[in-house]
């Protein structure tokens, strides 16, 4: 597959949080930031003064870039901590051959989303298809909260994570947009303003009241005042 032909690797959240939402990014190219958004990105830049550190054997890889073709996905991953070991993968820049641990950065508090942990478990796929190893597992590190939750690759994430790939895919090959599904996420979504997930619902009841009216009888002109 083409470099063109990867989508980013950042959809994968984008898609677990809403379809449409992340079909009017990537097929309308749409992006609103909110104080949600915007303290996430300040965040980020934050985390990624140093590119690389060395610590004796270790490394610590920042905004490393990862592809997979079976996904089709590209991007970079916030962080990976490199630890030596002789079955581990050869890094550029690495004189050892180190086992890799993929952490994402997230603003906020501690919590648990399922989006999250696909796009880490993507980034760790990307990873094995690039060095041919095996990663177990990675971390979401909450930078507001400054905790680490550890997030295991096990087969039913790997799965959900492949078949979210593919679900981009084919929103993106058939260009389309999502129906709208409103709901509580909705209220601290960036794109609210573009997706009106509220429209429909009002239309469908404007539309009920004019059928409503039209099959109401006529008022009776008999007995009405003079």
């Amino acid at each position: 597959m083409e470099t063109d032909d990867r989508l980013p690797l950042s959809y994968v959240a984008q898609y677990g949080y809403c379809p449409r939402r992340a079909g009017l990014i990537m097929n309308q190219q749409l992006w609103q930031d909110n104080t949600y958004t915007a303290e996430g990105s300040f965040q980020h830049q934050r985390a990624h003064d140093h590119r690389i550190e060395r610590r004796g054997q270790a490394l610590t890889l920042y905004e490393f870039s990862v592809f997979s073709d079976a996904l089709g996905l590209s991007g970079k991953c916030d962080c990976i901590e490199a630890a030596a070991s002789p079955q581990g993968a050869a890094l550029p820049g690495g004189e050892l051959r180190y086992a890799l641990y993929p952490v994402e950065y997230k603003h906020g508090p501690l919590r648990r989303e399922p989006e999250y942990e696909q796009q880490l478990c993507a980034q760790a796929l990307c990873l094995e298809e690039m060095y041919g190893v095996f990663i177990p597992q990675g971390a979401l590190f909450y930078i507001r909260s400054h905790r680490r939750q550890a997030v295991e690759f096990t087969p039913a994430l790997r799965e959900a994570t492949r078949q979210t790939a593919e679900a981009l895919r084919q929103l993106w090959q058939a260009g389309s947009l999502p129906p709208p599904q409103p709901g509580p996420r909705c209220g601290k979504c960036s794109m609210k303003e573009h997706c009106q997930p509220d429209l429909p619902a009002r239309a469908g009841g404007y539309r009920q009241k004019l059928l409503r009216e039209l099959a109401a009888p006529a008022p009776s002109k008999e007995g009405g005042p003079e």
